[in-house]
């Protein structure tokens, strides 16, 4: 009997005890505790639970506390307390400035946190001025109604789950059907409208490429609809938690799907621009942005599907800082070779098929790839040079040449007659202006001087294109003419020689050539060349 009288007398004091014990606001952690814990169908408790909510009564307070888990689990947000600090002066460094503040969600819910006040640590002010918009955003006014008219038995369990959840929810996937159906139409016809803006012209890849696009715009269209109603079915944590898992990461997915198409559709639309410029550095540089801007679509998409599985980025992004220093400094060469490579694309000193010569190597550019350039030489060799070395030697370009000048000189036998010469000279001159590949307006053609076994006629030309194989058929061409013009007017060319004179003797015939000088003659010589080479001329 006195043992019993005992307890009863401590048990009040043991309870109180007990209850000091589990109201704990020392740490982030044990502050999210209680709160959760005293809202729990086996420990409820609201008035524990709203001791976590600083400067308000303890009506309002409960309203809030309430309010903030039903957030939570509306959003399918669990909380994971191995996660939560313990520190009771923990800092949050991330932003500009450190606070005594611990961020529950911070990519997802971001202004629920809690701060310390004082000794002890609550929920925000920010978080509870937030909390009537956030709490109409999870749950919409018409939650509010909708409960109000729901019958008795919509109540019923089916399964485990309510009757008027399970009507719900298959509602909703009949709106979520019937809004793809729209939406996806309507973005092709958004998508089509921006092209044709920023093209001004319609493009069959383009078209097939955007068809693709709208797909997943619709399906991203059709994952918000679902975020934004879902919570209105008000399932439990657990379903809720699994649910938002697996819309986050298909929105994720259809995010990437759909940076990877854009990517495709301004790609396709800058080569069709690289087409129309007239060199064809901007066209190697398509293939390069392509894999450039792809590759960091997928990375950052990754990284976003890490943090839906809780992976903390901050730390894999510090490792993979300095696992990529290392990997610099093991590789300082390809790091020069691609820093070579963008030098290349932003100083431009020659285009795709120009010709080039650099140190002890020339050739026709080929290919500008991330490490190293393609250079075809004559021979049809190849040479790889690696961009770093590329954009650091001096770079002689032929292809940037306005012209291709070509210079030569034609020998005449000592004995031509000076009419000759200058009818040889005339012929030669009316051929270039009459050549479609030669610039008529720049070229020079004169005996320029006394050579050890010829007469000199230098003719200096200017090339139209650029293309080596060009100008070797254009020097064809213009070399046939010259040699017919020299044949009809019984001009010979000379070649390296020594003459013996030898006085005639009588009855005997001289070796010297005879020319006929009439002038008839040799305008009619050069009217024929000239009408033949115009022939062949207007025949390609």
């Amino acid at each position: 009997m006195k043992n019993f009288f005992w307890c009863l007398l401590l048990l009040p004091s043991f309870i109180i005890a007990q209850d000091s014990t589990k109201v704990d606001l020392s740490t982030p952690q044990a502050t999210i505790y209680t709160h959760l814990y005293f809202l729990q169908k086996e420990t409820y408790n609201a008035k524990n639970a709203a001791k976590t909510i600083f400067g308000l009564s303890e009506s309002k307070a409960i309203e809030k506390a309430i309010k903030i888990k039903r957030i939570l689990d509306g959003r399918g947000l669990f909380v994971d307390l191995n996660k939560i600090p313990k520190t009771a002066n923990y800092k949050d460094s991330v932003g500009y400035s450190s606070s005594f503040k611990y961020v529950l969600f911070p990519q997802r819910m971001p202004s629920i946190y809690v701060e310390k006040i004082e000794d002890n640590w609550y929920y925000s002010a920010e978080t509870i001025a937030s909390l009537e918009a956030l709490y109409k955003e999870v749950f919409p006014w018409y939650i509010q109604k909708l409960q109000q008219i729901i019958p008795v038995f919509g109540h019923q369990k089916v399964g485990g789950f309510e009757f008027w959840q399970l009507l719900g929810l298959l509602l909703l996937f009949v709106f979520a059907g019937f809004l793809f159906f729209i939406s996806k139409r309507v973005a092709f016809f958004v998508l089509k409208k921006i092209q044709m803006l920023l093209t001004k012209h319609s493009n069959l890849e383009v078209n097939k490429v955007l068809k693709k696009l709208a797909h997943p715009i619709s399906l991203l269209i059709v994952v918000a609809f679902f975020i934004k109603i879902f919570p209105s079915l008000q399932f439990s944590l657990g379903i809720n938690t699994w649910v938002f898992l697996i819309l986050n990461i298909a929105k994720t997915v259809f995010w990437i799907y759909v940076f990877l198409k854009l990517v495709q559709v301004i790609m396709q639309i800058y080569s069709d621009f690289t087409e129309r410029t007239h060199g064809r550095l901007d066209d190697q540089l398509v293939p390069i942005l392509n894999s450039l801007f792809k590759g960091l679509v997928i990375v950052v998409g990754i990284f976003r599907l890490l943090v839906l599985f809780g992976v903390d980025t901050t730390t894999l992004l510090a490792g993979a800082t300095i696992g990529g220093l290392a990997f610099a400094l093991a590789s300082q060469d390809t790091v020069k070779n691609l820093i070579g490579t963008i030098m290349i694309f932003l100083d431009k000193p020659f285009h795709i098929e120009d010709w080039i010569e650099a140190s002890e190597f020339s050739g026709t550019v080929e290919k500008v790839g991330f490490r190293s350039t393609t250079v075809r030489a004559a021979d049809t060799s190849v040479y790889q040079i690696p961009n770093s070395r590329l954009s650091e030697i001096v770079i002689n370009n032929k292809g940037l040449r306005l012209f291709r000048r070509y210079n030569t000189n034609l020998g005449l036998r000592y004995d031509t007659p000076p009419e000759l010469i200058e009818a040889f000279v005339t012929g030669v001159r009316e051929i270039i202006i009459a050549h479609p590949e030669t610039r008529s307006d720049s070229y020079n053609v004169e005996f320029t001087g006394f050579g050890d076994s010829a007469l000199l006629v230098m003719v200096n030309v200017y090339f139209k294109s650029l293309a080596w194989g060009t100008e070797q058929s254009s020097k064809h061409r213009l070399h046939i003419a010259i040699v017919k013009l020299a044949k009809n007017l019984g001009v010979d060319f000379a070649f390296p020689s020594t003459t013996v004179t030898i006085e005639n003797f009588p009855d005997k015939k001289g070796l010297n050539p005879t020319y006929n000088i009439d002038k008839e003659k040799i305008d009619a010589a050069i009217v024929t060349v000239l009408n033949e080479f115009n022939a062949e001329s207007s025949s390609k």
